[in-house]
C-alpha cells in the first residue's frame, strides 16, 4: 500500500489534471482512481453521517470501503469546482451499494472501473440518496 503522503500527491495531481478536461473523461478518471484503491468491508456506514471522515482523514485512513469511496469520488468533485457540475448526490442501492450520482444521475460512479452508468439506463434500484452539492444562481458549487 502506498504512503498517506504519496496518496495526497497523488489525489492532488487527479485534481489538478482533471480540471478542464472533457466532463466524461474527467468523471471516468475520477472513478478509475478511487476503483483502484483497495476495497475493505464495510468501515463506514450510512447511519454514522455525523462521523464520516474528510477526504484527508479518508486518504489517511487507508480504509477504503464501498462508502468511502463514493465520499472520496464527491469530495473530489467537489474541490474541483468544475461549473459543469451542477449536483453531486450519494445514493445507496436496495442491495446497499454506495454511489454518486452526479448531474440528476445523467453519471452514476462507483459501479466499476471504465463503467460510468447512467440512471435512465442503469438496472439499478436506489433505496435512499442524499444531497451533497448543489449549484446556486451564480453557478458556483456550495454544500447543502
Amino acid at each position: 500500500m502506498i504512503s498517506y503522503e504519496d496518496r495526497l500527491v497523488l489525489w492532488n495531481k487527479l485534481r489538478t489534471e482533471n480540471a478542464n478536461n472533457r466532463l466524461g473523461d474527467c468523471l471516468t478518471n475520477v472513478n478509475n482512481w478511487w476503483q483502484m484503491l483497495p476495497i475493505d468491508k464495510h468501515h463506514l456506514h450510512w447511519e454514522d453521517e455525523k462521523n464520516w471522515p474528510d477526504p484527508w482523514d479518508i486518504l489517511a485512513d487507508g480504509i477504503f470501503c464501498d462508502l468511502a469511496k463514493s465520499l472520496g469520488i464527491i469530495y473530489t468533485l467537489y474541490f474541483m469546482d468544475r461549473p459543469d457540475i451542477y449536483e453531486i448526490k450519494l445514493a445507496e442501492t436496495t442491495e446497499g451499494h454506495s454511489l454518486v450520482l452526479v448531474n440528476d444521475g445523467d453519471y452514476i460512479l462507483n459501479w466499476a472501473p471504465n463503467e460510468i452508468l447512467n440512471i435512465s439506463t442503469a438496472k439499478l434500484q436506489i433505496h435512499k440518496t442524499m444531497g451533497c452539492i448543489s449549484c446556486n444562481q451564480q453557478n458556483k458549487l456550495r454544500q447543502i
